[in-house]
């Protein structure tokens, strides 16, 4: 079955995603920034089914151990050196295509969407993967030091998307941080 894959992501203006496994702006929290990260990939389009949060094994650790697993998302965390998921995560694979299959097979009758969520290997894999994929992107105007970068989103694969449901358009502000949310859909679907 094809599914769309998404992406979300928080980016500086030079792309940087982290910085030393951290956001790039922590201390300072954007809680409705990350309201919205939850609301987006936790809120699936089929009732009683769960969507799917998929992510490195650094993304998993720097979660705070409280916030872990990610709660109402089935959470499947990519190692190639685990050997058993990390405590409270619901299932281990050793890269994305492994993780896809599990969702395709063994998840298929509760799994909705399926979110990517970090790290920057990752969100590289899947914006080079086939089918129909989808980013949502949240631009930080704002710069801060980066260790960790996303992929440049090449505009003769992805073009953004005016509008799209759920997605607020206007400018957001945030502990003097300002915002604002985009979506890209890739074009080789």
């Amino acid at each position: 079955m094809s599914r769309v894959l998404n992406g979300i992501v928080a980016v500086c203006p030079d792309l940087g995603i982290g910085k030393n496994g951290n956001l790039p702006w922590f201390p300072v929290r954007l809680s409705n920034e990350f309201a919205y990260f939850r609301r987006m990939t936790a809120t699936p389009s089929v009732s009683g089914k769960k969507n799917v949060v998929i992510m490195g094994r650094k993304t998993w650790f720097s979660i705070p151990e409280k916030n872990r697993p990610l709660k109402d998302r089935i959470n499947i965390i990519l190692s190639r050196n685990l050997k058993a998921p990390p405590a409270g995560a619901h299932h281990l694979a050793a890269d994305f295509s492994s993780a896809l299959r599990l969702v395709d097979s063994e998840l298929s009758e509760q799994a909705d969407q399926v979110w990517v969520i970090g790290g920057s290997s990752l969100y590289k894999e899947l914006m080079e993967s086939p089918g129909t994929k989808r980013l949502f992107v949240t631009r930080i105007l704002k710069q801060f030091d980066c260790d960790t970068f996303l992929p440049e989103i090449s505009p003769d694969k992805y073009c953004q998307i005016p509008e799209f449901p759920g997605v607020p358009q206007e400018l957001q502000e945030e502990n003097g941080i300002q915002y604002r949310f985009e979506v890209y859909e890739s074009l080789d679907h």
